[in-house]
């Protein structure tokens, strides 16, 4: 008798179920996290995006920069990321359940922009990244997120401060408004109960291993 087609279909279950139990396990456990009431606050964290906000993700989406950027602080113990200034702490599971879409990203080409709006004390530097990048960066210029217009009396009070020919303005567009309230939000800074992790030290016979394979 064959047994090759039942022992092919047991494989299959045994991996089916053991891929299904991991996913479902992580979504019901990501599911459970609710927004933490702050008593002495007022409110809830995290907070409900702004409209515009939402805007400015599906932008981010749209432009690929996931590509480049990622958008979660790993702890110390797991990377270099709190070093090089890109979050006052850790990013957590509960930073993200106001989110529709999730994009932690994978790559560093580019620096990680899960905080980029603390960086700054107000959208324009933002505005003028977008517009004109430094020379020495490889971030691509996306003027198509702005408009150049004739100044017709006064200047916009949406004009950016780039140089432009005289009697015309650059302004951002909606798309461009959008994403750029959506950099601006991403500002992780409440302290919520398990952003208090301390990883474990690593035990004694670890750390021998780890200096024996180090010679």
């Amino acid at each position: 008798m064959n047994r090759g087609p039942y022992l092919f279909l047991g494989a299959f279950v045994i991996l089916a179920f053991s891929w299904t139990a991991a996913i479902l396990a992580n979504q019901l456990g990501y599911g459970a996290v609710t927004p933490f009431y702050d008593d002495l606050a007022g409110e809830a964290f995290p907070a409900k995006q702004p409209g515009i906000v939402a805007r400015g993700a599906k932008v981010y989406t749209d432009l690929g920069c996931a590509t480049c950027h990622t958008q979660q602080v790993r702890r110390a113990d797991l990377g270099s990321d709190l070093a090089r200034g890109w979050g006052e702490r850790a990013s957590v599971g509960r930073d993200y359940i106001q989110e529709q879409h999730v994009q932690l990203g994978s790559n560093h080409i580019g620096p990680d922009l899960r905080n980029v709006g603390a960086r700054y004390e107000n959208e324009d530097p933002l505005y003028e990244l977008l517009y004109s990048p430094s020379e020495d960066s490889a971030k691509p210029a996306y003027r198509f997120l702005f408009e150049e217009t004739e100044i017709n009396g006064q200047v916009s009070h949406d004009a950016i401060r780039v140089d432009t020919a005289a009697g015309s303005q650059v302004v951002p567009t909606e798309r461009g408004r959008s994403l750029v309230a959506y950099l601006a939000y991403r500002n992780d800074t409440y302290a919520y109960p398990e952003t208090n992790y301390i990883p474990p030290e690593p035990e004694a016979e670890d750390t021998a291993e780890a200096e024996e394979e180090g010679h």
